[in-house]
C-alpha cells in the first residue's frame, strides 16, 4: 500500500491555504492534515510572499509543535531570504510560480526522506553565499565550514586513535593545559558529555 506523507499547510490567508491544500490533496502520495494534527505531520508547507523574520518565527513554531521538516513556497526570493529560510530550519524552498502540484509534492516527499529541495539557480546563489561567508568570517578565525578549527580537528583525531592528553600534547607540540582547554571548548560548545562523546560526534559529522 502506498505510504502517504502527512503534510500540514500554512499560509497567512485562508484562500491560499485552501488552494495549496487542494493541490496537494490531488496527489495520492500526500495526506493533508489540519492545524490540530500538526504534531502528526512529517512535513509542513508554508506559503509566504517573502521569507522574513515573521516567516522564520512560523517555521520555528511549527517545528516546536512537532513537525520537523518545513518546505517554504515564496513569491519572491533574494539572497537574504534564502539564507534566513535555511537558518530558520527550512529544508526546501520553491518559488510560488514554479510550485505546480507535482513539483510541490516531490519537494514534500524529498523533505520527508530527509533531503532538501532548491531551484538550481538558488542553489548556486546559496553556494556563492557560503563561499563568501567562509572567506570573510570563517577563514580569518581558522574555522572550517563544519564548525571546528584545525586545532580541534587535530586533537579529536588523536583522541579517536586512543591518545591521552600528554601524548596529544607531545604530538602537536602543545601544553597539556592547551589540549584540555581545546577538549573543554568542544564539549561545552556542542553540549557533549565527555571526550568519547566528542569523538563519536566528530565521526558522525564526518569531521574525522
Amino acid at each position: 500500500m502506498l505510504s502517504r506523507v502527512k503534510t500540514f499547510v500554512y499560509a497567512a490567508d485562508a484562500i491560499t491555504t485552501a488552494g495549496v491544500s487542494a493541490q496537494l490533496r490531488s496527489c495520492p502520495e500526500i495526506l493533508v492534515v489540519d492545524a490540530q494534527d500538526v504534531d502528526s505531520a512529517a512535513v509542513a508547507v508554508i506559503v509566504v510572499d517573502e521569507f522574513d523574520a515573521d516567516a522564520g518565527r512560523v517555521v520555528r513554531a511549527i517545528q516546536r509543535d512537532g513537525c520537523p521538516r518545513v518546505v517554504v513556497v515564496a513569491t519572491r526570493t533574494d539572497d537574504g531570504g534564502l539564507l534566513a529560510a535555511i537558518e530558520a530550519g527550512a529544508c526546501g524552498l520553491l518559488r510560488r510560480s514554479e510550485a505546480a502540484p507535482a513539483r510541490l509534492a516531490a519537494a514534500v516527499k524529498s523533505a520527508a526522506e530527509g533531503d532538501g529541495t532548491l531551484p538550481p539557480d538558488l542553489l548556486g546563489r546559496l553556494l556563492d553565499q557560503v563561499g563568501k561567508l567562509r572567506q570573510a568570517v570563517l577563514v580569518p578565525r581558522g574555522i572550517r565550514l563544519n564548525g571546528f578549527t584545525e586545532r580541534e580537528v587535530d586533537v579529536l583525531r588523536l583522541l579517536s586513535e586512543g591518545s591521552d592528553t600528554s601524548e596529544i600534547a607531545d604530538r602537536l607540540a602543545y601544553s597539556e593545559r592547551t589540549v584540555k582547554n581545546v577538549i573543554h571548548d568542544i564539549t561545552t560548545r556542542l553540549q557533549l558529555r565527555n571526550r568519547s562523546h566528542a569523538v563519536a560526534y566528530a565521526v558522525r559529522q564526518g569531521v574525522i
